[in-house]
């Protein structure tokens, strides 16, 4: 199996540096793929085969050559780091370039109410320099390893641009006549720097904003676990740390604090509120024999718990990793993105060259034509693109996490909004998932309770769900069922099982079943046949000796549920244009009545019935007739993993409670942290939002490419409003994008 390692890089500032560190790390031995996210400021690498021990210290030397900083993954999802006088550590470079370059634009100021406040020539050429070279070391630095690897970034071009701009200037001082008042630009270069360390800075504090969901997920995790003695070891309570707890550990978890793990209620009742992990508002009762998320609040009782899950394995953790892997992916519309920042910083280059060379061939000033090409260095910056569909996929996937929606990664997201098509499983999707006795109708002269209670006897010791439904009916009647009330129990697979209850020989099994049996009387076998084709799943109990004739006693009639919800959350999909198919195992009768009570119009093929679990898939291929639909499909069982991975998009829906299958989560793109069908169009409205997202982001990043470097080369923008716009293109895009966190599913 192909090993994947996660790597944090400091330093990328635009699309060139995430195109560059990807050739980068493909070249090293081993590795099979190779993605950088410029937002998460993060690598994924995909290795071809098991890692080596030294892998991980070889591709961090390989991100250092290349001259940018390898970092922890969790690095970017800190908070920024406390300063001094209440300014974050990281922002105090940009407040001294800001206070250092102030007194140089001051005379543009100046001019405007007619004012000359020109700073002496020294004076400027002191506050400009240590902008230039200290504040601006950065600049250099990777633009020196740009040029060594025969690339280009945008610290190369606002290097290449602000020193024309500084070194022009100190010419122009140098070869002055003493007392000549000559018109210097050192403002320009220093503001320009000071404005992209701003715009640097507002860029990280939003990406920091963008990767709340994750901050917020890892909060959830106690530090500490109340671990009950275990009368061996240890005799009394114990604070132990969370990561020291094993599966089977007893635990005690008092009212108002977080589970620490995974695990089953033993003792106590209480509530659990598992808002951020499933987005369900509602606290969920909680009683011996529930089980119990880590992570979640209790409620106003103590509860002991056993420990069934814990780190890696935990449904917590579990979330985290489809979260991150899903930020850390990258979408099909990103690699377009990469191919045009692989060729688009030359293309800069020569452009500002041609701008240099044609005004000066035209006459104007060596000084016009110069800040003329440092215009188009600097608003060429192609920091908006690197950030447009990264960011948006942070804040959608976030978001949507926040409301029990786990998007798996970026292609899903990108191909959910084109759907056209949701076809759904039946039982455990739009149905309760599990059978109750609906009816039961007895023979003459029988006793319905005693029926119940026989039957309850028979089926004690069987965990087949209808033998629950009719224990659960029984019990919900006040009969008692003893665990041992019947003897010589015979199961007979397929078909049902027979016993001694009370001394009688009873068998209890399907139509089929008694038809192969010596049957006194038929007409109640009639009777089930009826109820059979309009929906019901029919069981006969009967009386005999064991070997010879058999008297039908009564039918039991169990049906599912609709999910409460589901036919309005179904009508609602339908008003937005979807094709609605449901598809199900059950008999033709069973489906279309389920059919019936969701409002799904088997008249117009919605409701597909006698699908077979391993014929789930080749359904789903018909309904993409080649490619012309794209269908989503929703499941959550194993037995519809193979359908989920055949759809364009699998949506995986966990259980109302305790989880929906590994398998399924696996196989979907998007998991449903709870088995609400509003979920389904919730998860398509955050993934159309997101895409329209990510278009804006790319169309204000190309528009403002393609508009600012035309002026610029005329001459229409100076340096200074040329940094000043490409820093606000970057804020805009990411402002843009977290707009999305605002969002809120769909009311019904």
């Amino acid at each position: 199996m192909d090993a994947v390692i996660d790597l944090g890089i400091g330093g990328m500032t635009c699309a060139s540096c995430v195109s560059r560190v990807e050739r980068v790390l493909r070249k090293q031995p081993g590795v099979a793929e190779a993605s950088v996210n410029l937002a998460t400021e993060s690598a994924r690498v995909t290795l071809a085969g098991e890692a080596a021990e030294d892998t991980l210290l070889r591709l961090k030397r390989a991100v250092r050559d290349a001259g940018y900083e390898p970092r922890s993954p969790m690095a970017t999802q800190e908070e920024a780091p406390a300063g001094w006088l209440g300014v974050p550590r990281d922002a105090w470079p940009v407040v001294v370039a800001l206070l250092l370059a102030a007194p140089l634009a001051l005379p543009m100021a100046g001019d405007l109410f007619g004012k000359h406040w020109m700073l002496p020539a020294w004076a400027q050429f002191l506050l400009a320099t240590p902008v230039q070279f200290v504040l601006g070391a950065r600049f250099y630095r990777a633009g020196w390893h740009a040029i060594k690897a025969l690339t280009g970034n945008m610290e190369l071009l606002v290097a290449i641009g602000t020193t024309a701009g500084w070194s022009l200037s100190t010419w122009l001082w140098w070869r002055a006549e003493p007392g000549e008042m000559v018109h210097l630009y050192y403002e320009a270069s220093a503001v320009v720097i000071a404005l992209v360390l701003l715009g640097k800075w507002l860029e990280s504090r939003a990406k920091r904003q963008a990767t709340d969901a994750i901050r917020a997920l890892h909060a959830l995790r106690p530090e500490r676990a109340h671990l009950l003695p275990d009368g061996v070891k240890r005799t009394e309570l114990t604070d132990v740390a969370v990561d020291e707890l094993l599966p089977g550990d007893l635990v005690r978890v008092l009212p108002g604090e977080r589970f620490p793990a995974d695990g089953e209620v033993l003792i106590g009742e209480s509530q659990a509120d598992e808002s951020m992990l499933t987005g369900e508002s509602m606290p969920v009762p909680k009683q011996p024999g529930d089980g119990v998320t880590g992570g979640a609040i209790n409620g106003d009782g103590s509860l002991e718990l056993r420990v069934r899950a814990v780190g890696a394995q935990s449904v917590l953790s579990h979330i985290i990793a489809l979260v991150q892997d899903a930020q850390a992916a990258k979408a099909p519309v990103q690699r377009l993105v990469d191919r045009v920042a692989a060729v688009f910083v030359p293309v800069v280059l020569l452009i500002a060259m041609a701008t240099l060379g044609v005004w000066w061939q035209l006459g104007a000033p060596i000084e016009t034509a110069l800040l003329n090409a440092v215009s188009v260095l600097v608003i060429a910056c192609p920091c908006a693109l690197g950030l447009a569909t990264p960011t948006a996929i942070m804040s959608g996937t976030g978001v949507a996490a926040r409301h029990g929606i786990l998007i798996k990664d970026p292609v899903a997201l990108e191909m959910a909004h084109r759907a056209d098509t949701v076809a759904f499983d039946k039982t455990g999707t739009l149905t309760e998932g599990h059978p109750r006795l609906r009816l039961i109708e007895v023979a003459e002269g029988v006793d319905e309770l005693a029926t119940l209670q026989a039957a309850a006897a028979l089926q004690s010791q069987s965990t087949h769900p209808l033998a629950l439904a009719v224990i659960e009916a029984a019990q919900a009647q006040g009969l008692r069922v003893q665990a041992d009330g019947a003897r010589d129990v015979q199961a007979v697979p397929g078909r049902g099982l027979s016993g001694r209850v009370a001394g009688a020989w009873l068998a209890l099994g399907s139509l089929r079943w008694m038809r192969e049996l010596t049957i006194s009387s038929p007409l109640l076998l009639d009777r089930g046949a009826v109820l059979e084709q309009q929906g019901g799943t029919v069981s006969v109990l009967a009386s005999g000796s064991g070997e010879g004739v058999w008297t039908p006693l009564a039918l039991l009639v169990f049906g599912d549920e609709a999910k409460a919800g589901a036919s309005v959350a179904l009508e609602q999909l339908r008003e937005q244009g979807l094709r609605l198919r449901m598809v199900s195992g059950d008999s033709r009768g069973a489906a279309l009545a389920m059919g019936h009570l969701l409002g799904l119009r088997a008249d117009q093929g919605e409701v597909l019935a006698e699908v077979l679990p391993g014929d789930k898939a080749q359904a789903i291929e018909a309904l993409r007739e080649g490619g012309r639909h794209t269908v989503v499909m929703v499941g959550d069982g194993v037995n519809d993993a193979p359908a989920l991975a055949a759809a364009d998009v699998g949506i995986a829906m966990s259980h109302s409670r305790g989880g929906g299958s590994d398998v399924a989560m696996h196989a979907a793109g998007i998991t449903l942290m709870r088995g609400d069908v509003a979920l389904v169009g919730a998860a398509l409205d955050i993934s159309r939002r997101t895409v329209v997202k990510i278009r804006q982001n790319l169309f204000w990043a190309f528009a403002y490419n393609t508009a600012g470097i035309p002026l610029a080369a005329l001459g229409f923008l100076s340096p200074v409003v040329a940094g000043a716009a490409m820093a606000l293109s970057s804020v805009c895009v990411v402002t843009n994008a977290l707009l999305l966190r605002r969002w809120q599913p769909p009311m019904r």
